[in-house]
């Protein structure tokens, strides 16, 4: 009978699933970035003293983008005069454009004179000085500063001991007199607008305001705008605001449609159902607040640092939640078991990690802290937790497979094979993309596609809203709703209860039951020689203990089998101690 009960079961891999997946799921969790930070400023203000260093100010612009330089404020007790001197560079590699300011300061000798952080990198520029700028007590607003008339120019390595021609005296002086003249036959040309940028991509400006003489105190607080045709947006991050808000109208369809299947089956909900609606509203705040802030940044020219600190903490609230409703998913919530109990406090506590830790890395990364110490010790836990978590997913969703294919329900079955085939095809995808991304942006010696920056952060954003789409469609409220609903008659038990069952099963084959006799002129009734399906005690039918589908009720008939032999098997040989089993 043991062997009866033997069933093609899928062996759990144990720990040779940890080690592929807990390496990729390492790499994948570790690689994946968010908003690298902040949206870039299009307008800085700042106050500039006699020790104030050179202002660096780095933008990715669209062409014919105006950039105005203006003083909005000073203060001379003397009359001081000043040498304004601005030099302007497109970078054709945007890696060569990320960390400008440390390259300032590590350069002095090899630029010289010169403003430009890396003279020997390629790139162009225009280069503009403003002479004998005069500034004292009596002056009431500060002297305009017109547009430079220069073409761009190829950067070219300085030489030693090398003196300015005339025409390039003239180049670097040369101003546009006439502030009424058409740009491209349509725009004016506006007051304090100092350069126009001729293609897009990444520009460095550089300003440097020199005093005559050393030793006399003066403070100018500076106006800098950059602002184009769309905007004060940058020229990498219109397409992500774009993408904000498709994704914002895309969450909202995923909630109207989880809406309407909700309300027509509303009787007949499951609690995991509730978690997905939690997610659909957390991602569709998220994508609101992303594309507000860069609404706010395009029309006003900064970022306010509320709205961006309250994106953030959304953002790490969501992703929270979205993992821990695949790790609940994959522990079978509501559809294997009806509820999760002590592992239940796992997953909230590895939840608030993930969120408390979440939330730090995001609000240093937009408050541009994110190289700092601080900034490390989060990125290191969070990459850890998301390793683990990876790792209990897919351990879990073995777990929930291997349980359903013990009980042979196929409709829950082919619900997690789905499920885990989408899992495996979002781990397949996402390895593809950081292969493409690090040959892309990580190695590459000159990143020239910077246009596609934006994919990098948009690619994970997209792939989780295709895999809770998934989930939806699995999951979706329905009329046949109960039949992934826990079922307690059948499903109220876990592997280590149908081990159990298979057990009960050996010891019932080595206990003696006593049969009915059926006595005919005093001659006992021989016992059959198969074992009997019914137990008779004085011809009454007691239980049905060996029927074939009895063995699978994991309340009724396991329960009822179990005890009631080992409790028979007591009583009769209490009762009877007389008689003998046939065949005993």
């Amino acid at each position: 009978m043991a062997s009866s009960v033997r069933m093609k079961t899928w062996s759990y891999p144990g720990r040779g699933l940890f080690c592929p997946w807990a390496l990729i799921s390492l790499v994948l969790f570790f690689v994946i970035n968010v908003v690298d930070g902040a949206p870039e400023t299009g307008v800085w203000k700042m106050t500039l003293g006699n020790t104030s260093r050179p202002l660096l100010l780095k933008k990715s612009m669209y062409k014919d983008t105006d950039i105005k330089l203006k003083v909005v404020a000073f203060g001379c007790p003397e009359e001081v005069i000043f040498t304004v001197h601005w030099y302007l560079k497109y970078y054709p590699c945007h890696n060569e454009f990320i960390n400008i300011e440390e390259m300032y300061d590590r350069t002095p000798l090899s630029r010289g004179e010169s403003l430009d952080p890396n003279p020997l990198g390629q790139g162009e520029y225009i280069e503009h000085v403003y002479s004998r700028v005069t500034c004292n007590s009596a002056l009431r607003s500060f002297p305009v500063l017109k547009k430079a008339k220069a073409e761009p120019r190829k950067v070219v390595p300085p030489v030693e001991g090398k003196e300015l021609t005339e025409n390039d005296t003239r180049w670097i002086t040369e101003e546009v007199e006439n502030s009424n003249i058409k740009k491209n036959g349509s725009v004016n040309i506006e007051d304090n607008v100092i350069a126009t940028t001729w293609r897009d991509g990444p520009y460095l400006l550089v300003v440097k305001i020199v005093p005559h003489k050393q030793d006399v105190y003066w403070n100018l607080t500076v106006n800098v705008v950059m602002k184009g045709s769309h905007g004060y947006i940058s020229v990498t991050e219109w397409p992500l605001m774009i993408f904000f808000m498709v994704m914002c109208i895309m969450y909202i369809l995923y909630g109207l449609l989880w809406f309407a299947w909700a309300a027509c089956y509303w009787k007949d909900l499951l609690r995991i159902q509730f978690w997905i609606a939690g997610v659909i509203f957390l991602g569709m705040v998220e994508m609101a607040v992303f594309c507000a802030e860069y609404e706010n940044t395009n029309a006003v020219g900064s970022a306010t640092s509320g709205l961006l600190i309250f994106a953030e903490l959304v953002s790490a609230l969501k992703r929270t939640l979205a993992r821990l409703l695949v790790i609940i998913v994959s522990l079978g919530y509501g559809i294997v078991k009806p509820r999760l109990g002590t592992v239940m406090h796992r997953v909230v506590g590895l939840g608030v990690l993930y969120f408390a830790f979440a939330s730090i890395e995001g609000i240093l990364r937009i408050t541009g802290a994110k190289d700092s110490d601080l900034a490390l010790l989060a990125n290191i836990p969070l990459a850890l937790l998301d390793s683990s978590l990876c790792w209990w997913i897919f351990v879990s969703l073995a777990q929930t497979i291997k349980t359903l294919k013990l009980r042979r329900n196929p409709v829950k079955l082919s619900l997690y094979r789905h499920f885990t085939n989408t899992l495996i095809f979002a781990v397949i995808a996402s390895v593809i993309f950081m292969g493409w991304a690090a040959k892309k942006f990580r190695l590459a010696d000159c990143q020239s596609d910077w246009t596609e920056l934006w994919v990098e952060d948009a690619f994970w954003r997209f792939l989780f809203s295709i895999i809770l789409l998934v989930i939806m469609f699995l999951w979706r409220p329905s009329a046949n709703n109960q039949r992934y609903a826990f079922t307690p008659l059948i499903d109220d038990s876990d592997d280590e209860e149908i081990e159990e069952f298979v057990a009960s099963t050996n010891i019932s084959d080595g206990i003696k039951l006593r049969a009915s006799k059926n006595e005919t002129n005093g001659t006992v009734k021989p016992a059959d020689t198969h074992p009997v399906s019914k137990t008779h005690i004085n011809g009454t039918n007691v239980c049905n203990i060996f029927d074939k589908e009895a063995r699978f009720d994991r309340i009724s008939t396991n329960y009822c089998m179990s005890v009631f032999l080992q409790q028979m098997a007591v009583l009769t040989n209490f009762i009877f101690p007389f008689y003998t089993c046939p065949g005993g």
